[in-house]
């Protein structure tokens, strides 16, 4: 039950896989930071090298021979796909952009080991609507291994949203896996639901589904270091305090309770977002800024190893680098948890294994939830701000489309 893993990063959905038994005997990742951290947790069989220059007699000094693949997985870069450049300029390279040729890497190992399966994740932007190219990429070359070497790998895909299968956070990516000799995946029912929005629709006909895991269930017992630098600057940071738990800058708009110093949906939603107990943490970015979040119900950064909590990395998972080195390798990668159960669903399909045992990665249900902490009132150097402001005029016109409603040329009118 051996695996491959390509652009394994720092092993978040290697982690998960291993998880539900199967035996990772190849990593690769270009990134000298990934590759460190991969060896800081014992995993001497990584290479440290772009996959395009990696050939397959590269591989097979670690693998063997073709026949000793059972399952390929891995992540292509992303940010070609993301959603995120969308709310500035509405659109990417996408598939001009040179990271997407990492796909055509991925698929030419698929067609050297043609594996029992693989998996391939990716950000839910690559199957947009209308901008789904990236999507119909991978189908192509799909169809181009199965014509050349033979094989019958049928491709089934699905967006998931990691909190449906109780890791706390909501994060939602791609996932397309393909099983040879033709045999459909079925991917995993989800186990967890939103208690909070859909409590009377889920207790009614779903009985058997678990509430989400919340941020408190991943975090109540962990502590920052002593010397973890985790205090909110930034022009912004001292504005934290103001904003309740579970809520963002949008709580300082003339919608919500605050006081209006932002349009509406002006900023990013992760600008000066705070986690909130009772809910699942909003996804970890990648690379944020200084006032990006999603914050500590404290008021401050997360610690390195909350951040791996709410990715579900297992309890020993060591890495050691700047903080925004540790958030870029936590922020991209896979909840492990998720990769666990998609794990055990791919082993149960291929090789037809049962599992007995819970999840080993599962977060634990705690219901003694301490109530939200004090709001406090905005600082005077932010009253300035206080105004009428325009909402976002739309997806793709960005921030510089902004004009107050007498057309001035500044942000907000007194």
């Amino acid at each position: 039950m051996n695996v491959i893993s390509l652009f394994s990063g720092c092993g978040g959905l290697d982690y998960g896989i291993e998880a539900a038994g199967w035996n990772i005997i190849y990593q690769n990742d270009f990134d000298r930071h990934s590759c460190d951290t991969l060896k800081l947790n014992g995993r001497m069989n990584a290479q440290c090298a772009p996959l395009e220059d990696v050939s397959t007699n590269d591989i097979r000094r670690y693998v063997g021979s073709t026949k000793d693949v059972d399952l390929v997985i891995g992540g292509p870069p992303c940010q070609p796909f993301s959603k995120s450049a969308y709310w500035s300029k509405g659109d990417t390279l996408r598939l001009k952009d040179p990271r997407a040729d990492t796909i055509n890497e991925y698929f030419r190992v698929i067609e050297t080991f043609k594996p029992k399966a693989f998996l391939l994740e990716n950000v839910r932007g690559i199957n947009y609507n209308g901008k789904e190219e990236g999507f119909q990429l991978l189908i192509k070359k799909i169809s181009e291994i199965n014509r050349k070497t033979g094989t019958d790998y049928r491709p089934s895909w699905k967006a998931l949203n990691a909190a449906n299968f109780g890791v706390p956070q909501l994060r939602e990516r791609f996932f397309l896996v393909a099983l040879r000799g033709g045999k459909e995946f079925v991917f995993p029912e989800p186990t967890h639901f939103d208690t909070v929005q859909t409590r009377e629709n889920y207790t009614l006909f779903n009985n058997n589904l678990l509430p989400y895991r919340t941020s408190w269930d991943a975090l109540k017992n962990l502590h920052p270091d002593d010397d973890e630098k985790l205090k909110v600057g930034g022009k912004w940071g001292k504005l934290l305090p103001s904003i309740p738990e579970g809520e963002n800058y949008l709580w300082h708009t003339d919608r919500k309770g605050g006081v209006p110093l932002f349009g509406w949906r002006t900023r990013f939603w992760c600008f000066l977002l705070k986690l909130a107990k009772n809910k699942p943490s909003w996804t970890i970015q990648a690379q944020p800024g200084s006032a990006i979040g999603p914050f500590h119900w404290d008021n401050r950064k997360l610690s390195w190893k909350e951040l791996a909590a709410l990715q579900t990395f297992p309890s020993d998972f060591r890495i050691n680098a700047s903080r925004a080195e540790i958030q870029r390798q936590i922020g991209n990668a896979v909840p492990s948890l998720l990769a666990e159960v998609l794990g055990r669903s791919l082993m149960k399909q291929v090789f037809g294994k049962t599992y007995k045992d819970p999840l080993i990665l599962s977060i634990e249900r705690n219901d003694a939830i301490p109530p939200p902490g004090r709001v406090q009132p905005v600082p005077d150097e932010y009253l300035s701000l206080k105004g009428i402001h325009e909402p976002h005029p739309g997806t793709g016109k960005g921030r510089i489309y902004q004009k107050p409603r007498d057309n001035t040329p500044i942000a907000i009118r007194n």
